[in-house]
């Protein structure tokens, strides 16, 4: 198995996001997911990604039931600072006894003792960063998680949490549709020492050839309401232009296109980011983990760099007010 680092941890230079298996994208089978965590783990799967808020606990529950028995097989990251308001949308709190509280009712769920990386979900825009860090540096002074990341954050914002406390890891949206990390992020880590993994390596199902438009998803589907510009049906319809090319180029490498899309992440940064494609499907499972013995040439891999970025996709990746809530770059 290809591994790579993530602070101290060696993990599948793939990991398995898991949200997908709770919410967000349709509605998933119970039974499917116990199995695919199984499989996951048998197939050399060891860095699983969860949160708080994926089913609003369903999802950290879903792992501890399914392979809490195995935790000594898995590096486990979770997530807290988002939660359900009483008209069903989401809020961010970043209080330090929120925190807490969320990491507590965690361990529980996961039927685990500690969280290997414990990831603030999203900046609270009204709690300090050093204060937010400063609750998930006294969870690693308690034993309780290991090890600090952020999630979607400015290079700034970085900047100053490290400060605090060394953090761990970085997470946000990145693919060859969303390049955002690219503008300053990736420099940081660098710079910083701190690793990076990339959600929605796959563009959220588009850069697999699979994706439909919004108006033929499951209501509920993340990429009806909050990632829906780049799904909007003409929008949609001149993105798929691009997959042409694209899967001419999975073929001429002898892969699918989900796995062109991972070789290509595979193959930035030094090879030292680690992917977290999610889904439901053990198929797919299976597929994406795959492309780690892919390699692509440097030609190719330029090549991708202009075929599919955000200067020829159509649509933000979120809604405007999504959009602007978020701390990472914007320009």
């Amino acid at each position: 198995m290809h591994t790579r680092m993530i602070g101290p941890f060696k993990v599948s230079a793939i990991g398995l996001g898991c949200m997908s298996m709770s919410w967000g994208y349709g509605t998933p089978d119970e039974a499917i997911s116990e199995r695919l965590l199984q499989e996951a783990l048998d197939v050399g799967y060891n860095f699983l990604d969860t949160a708080a808020m994926y089913g609003m606990g369903h999802n950290e529950s879903l792992i501890g039931r399914a392979i809490g028995h195995r935790r000594d097989e898995y590096m486990l990251a979770s997530k807290c600072g988002i939660y359900r308001r009483d008209d069903g949308t989401l809020g961010v709190d970043g209080r330090p006894e929120t925190i807490k509280q969320t990491c507590e009712l965690s361990l529980q769920r996961l039927n685990a003792d500690v969280i290997d990386l414990y990831y603030l979900h999203r900046l609270d825009p009204n709690v300090p960063i050093e204060e937010s860090v400063g609750a998930l540096a006294d969870l690693v002074a308690e034993g309780k998680i290991r090890t600090i990341g952020l999630s979607e954050v400015s290079s700034e914002t970085l900047r100053r949490a490290h400060a605090i406390h060394p953090v761990t890891a970085v997470q946000s949206e990145y693919s060859l549709w969303a390049r955002t990390p690219e503008r300053k992020m990736l420099a940081a880590c660098r710079e910083l020492g701190v690793s990076f993994v990339p959600f929605s390596p796959l563009g959220r199902g588009f850069l697999t050839g699979c994706a439909k438009d919004v108006t033929q998803l499951e209501e509920g589907d993340i990429r009806t309401n909050v990632a829906r510009p780049r799904f909007e049906s003409e929008a949609f319809e001149t993105n798929q232009r691009l997959l042409i090319p694209f899967a001419e180029m999975a073929k001429q490498q002898g892969c699918s296109m989900a796995q062109l899309a991972l070789a290509w992440l595979l193959a930035k940064e030094d090879n030292t980011l680690v992917p977290i494609p999610g889904t439901k499907h053990i198929e797919y499972m299976r597929e994406n983990l795959a492309a780690v013995d892919i390699q692509l040439d440097s030609s190719i891999v330029e090549s991708l760099d202009s075929l599919i970025s955000d200067d020829t996709v159509v649509g933000d990746r979120y809604m405007a007010g999504l959009m602007t809530s978020i701390d990472s770059e914007k320009d």
